[in-house]
């Protein structure tokens, strides 16, 4: 059955990697999987068609024969259910592994996006120019307490896993504000994460729909 996934027609950070079906597509790539992708544009991201399959009118999107899921985290969790490479085989390691794919957007992405909210939705309030040194510090508590529990080692808790990938995603969304490197060990982790030839093909795939011309109409 062919997989297809639901993206930004034009994504708000120009194909950089921070859209959230970024995610989606390195899994795929990480578990040799092809997929298909259906470009959304703002419009068609709030139309009934899109609400169906994602109540919240968001991306991305996944489709599967009859199953159809949202949430960029669970469909990763899917994934790596269904396919080798993203779960390692022992049993406590692999709830190890689903336990740093919650952490990652329970404990570390919330500080972050609130980030983006005041800069760029907040940005002409009155107190957001106040307000802003107050998030960053909570990022830098954060990646604080992330950044002793990584030390010197490669990834989260032994070989790669779905855990690292759904980190490694977050924290790409930090490295805009400089905050990612003001932690070494966390910025060569996340280094380690983007050389990866999954995210290679991954992340140049989202860069190539944006470099290309809308079509028109």
């Amino acid at each position: 059955m062919t997989i297809t996934i639901t993206a930004f027609e034009r994504s708000p950070d120009g194909g950089k990697g921070l859209a959230r079906d970024t995610r989606v597509r390195w899994a795929l790539e990480e578990a040799g999987q092809p997929y298909e992708v259906r470009l959304l544009s703002p419009r068609a991201m709030k139309a009934p068609a899109h609400l169906a399959l994602h109540p919240f009118g968001h991306i991305p999107t996944y489709e599967e024969g009859d199953l159809a899921l949202f949430e960029s985290g669970a469909i990763v969790f899917h994934i790596a259910e269904q396919h080798g490479g993203l779960f390692p085989r022992d049993a406590n390691a692999r709830t190890r592994a689903i336990m740093w794919m919650f952490a990652a957007v329970n404990e570390v992405e919330p500080p972050i996006l609130e980030l983006v909210t005041v800069k760029f939705v907040e940005g002409d309030r009155p107190w957001a120019k106040e307000r802003m040194p107050l998030v960053a510090d909570r990022i830098r508590h954060r990646l604080g307490q992330l950044s002793t529990h990584l030390g010197d080692a490669e990834w989260l808790d032994g070989g790669f896993s779905a855990g690292d990938l759904m980190m490694v995603s977050v924290l790409l969304r930090t490295r805009p504000s400089g905050i990612l490197d003001e932690f070494p060990n966390l910025a060569g982790y996340v280094a380690r994460g983007e050389a990866r030839p999954a995210y290679q093909r991954a992340f140049a795939a989202q860069l190539a729909i944006n470099a290309a011309p809308l079509a028109a109409g």
